[in-house]
């Protein structure tokens, strides 16, 4: 690991660990962009973005692939596209139809956080099981999965996420995934994976894409979070269903002209930035080494990836500890009232590590954000040059709690598996 960030660009001004999703491309990274060669993506003219499209695919075991904007976009597709394999699934070889039914986890993203796009785009209905920090058993799909009978929707489609975003960052060992695999083959069911944070469960498990990859039907993969990409995902999955899924990217308005500026990203992305993945889960455990130690947090989540999960003790505020670590120029989010969460990624190197835990430690030796303390009164460390307040659109003008983006909020609720407030947070059932 090094002292400084990693993607060989400036020095930020602010050490932002809300998300993975605030990278910025580094001079490598740009250069590739720079000197892509690009096309027509929409007729299929982009020469970078069909070698991406090609390069992820081999990578997984995949016979094609499909660049879209956003992984939003690439599991919305795999709901409703055609596939092509044969003897997959009861009464036809498509993922679903309207009226259908999908199984997947009580705080899965597919579900809580794209918009309701099962419903709008599929006329899909999920069926949630309770989940263990984001992840379901075979045994659970297996109980789940509905009866040949008028009164009830066929059961068609299984969904995992891997690494779980509102699990804290747990993922799924190889084992579960191939007992998955194999009853929904059995049982005549569509596997697709979110894969959003995939390759931080590849580095932290020990497996790979070509063993995981054709256990699915289709996989989704994020490029821009981890991997440092400004934008983008990539669809996997045989040819007859990634034909399917380019008309159904047509139609959600997905097209792209040319768009090899970004998938050269991409490229660079899965080429270079995969291993460095392990630097930020170590970063993140040494985060959650001084956070299990100090007064105001009363449960910490497994840190088994990249995310660092805390719950409030009771006579603290998280509003509190937010602001005052956003005064000294560190930004984190709220996840549910009383739970916060930090994320490590490439702009983020040891040296900021070092400071984020001296600040944390200062909060508690002050107290600052105990009874009611807020604001930014008060003397303590910096732990950014520059502006100690957001800048470029971060934070709100008024200094309020950050949230998270859409697609990162953990809130609690009843089944969640989180439990915010002053008392302890469970990540999970298993908690």
């Amino acid at each position: 690991m090094t002292g400084a960030p990693e993607n060989g660009g400036p020095k930020p001004t602010l050490i932002d660990l809300r998300s993975d999703t605030v990278t910025k491309p580094g001079l490598k990274m740009l250069q590739a962009m720079m000197n892509a060669e690009v096309g027509d993506d929409v007729w299929g003219d982009d020469p970078t973005v069909n070698e991406l499209q090609d390069f992820a695919a081999r990578m997984f075991g995949m016979e094609a692939g499909l660049f879209c904007p956003s992984g939003t976009m690439t599991n919305q597709i795999a709901i409703k596209a055609s596939a092509v394999v044969e003897g997959h699934m009861r009464g036809g070889a498509v993922h679903t139809q309207p009226g259908d039914e999908l199984l997947c986890a009580d705080n899965a993203h597919i579900y809580l956080y794209e918009g309701g796009g099962i419903a709008f785009n599929s006329g899909v209905q999920p069926k949630l099981l309770p989940s263990d920090r984001g992840r379901i058993s075979a045994a659970q799909i297996a109980a789940a999965i509905n009866m040949e009978d008028s009164h009830f929707p066929v059961t068609r489609l299984v969904c995992l996420e891997n690494t779980a975003n509102k699990g804290g960052g747990a993922y799924y060992s190889l084992q579960d995934i191939r007992e998955i695999s194999s009853l929904c083959r059995e049982r005549g069911l569509k596997l697709h994976l979110d894969g959003a944070r995939v390759f931080n469960a590849f580095v932290e498990a020990g497996y790979g894409p070509a063993e995981m990859g054709p256990l699915f039907d289709s996989v989704s993969i994020c490029l821009s979070k981890g991997l440092g990409c400004p934008v983008g995902s990539l669809l996997l999955g045989p040819r007859d269903f990634i034909r399917r899924a380019h008309r159904i990217r047509k139609v959600l308005g997905g097209g792209m002209r040319q768009a090899g500026f970004l998938a050269a990203a991409g490229l660079y992305a899965l080429q270079h930035n995969v291993e460095r993945l392990r630097d930020d889960h170590a970063r993140a455990r040494r985060l959650g080494a001084v956070l299990s130690d100090l007064p105001y947090v009363s449960h910490l989540a497994p840190v088994d990836s990249n995310i660092v999960i805390f719950s409030v003790a009771p006579g603290w505020e998280a509003k509190s500890l937010v602001e005052r670590l956003k005064a000294r120029g560190v930004l984190i989010s709220t996840m549910a009232p009383g739970v916060l969460r930090l994320v490590t990624h490439l702009d983020v190197g040891d040296a900021q590590v070092d400071a984020v835990c001296g600040l944390l430690r200062w909060l508690a030796e002050e107290g600052q954000g105990q009874g009611g303390q807020g604001g930014t009164a008060g003397k303590g460390p910096g732990a950014a040059d520059g502006p100690t307040t957001a800048e470029n659109g971060h934070g709100a003008a008024d200094g309020s709690t950050l949230p998270a983006k859409e697609e990162d909020v953990v809130d609690v609720e009843p089944g969640s598996g989180l439990n915010g407030g002053g008392g302890a947070a469970a990540v999970g059932d298993s908690e």
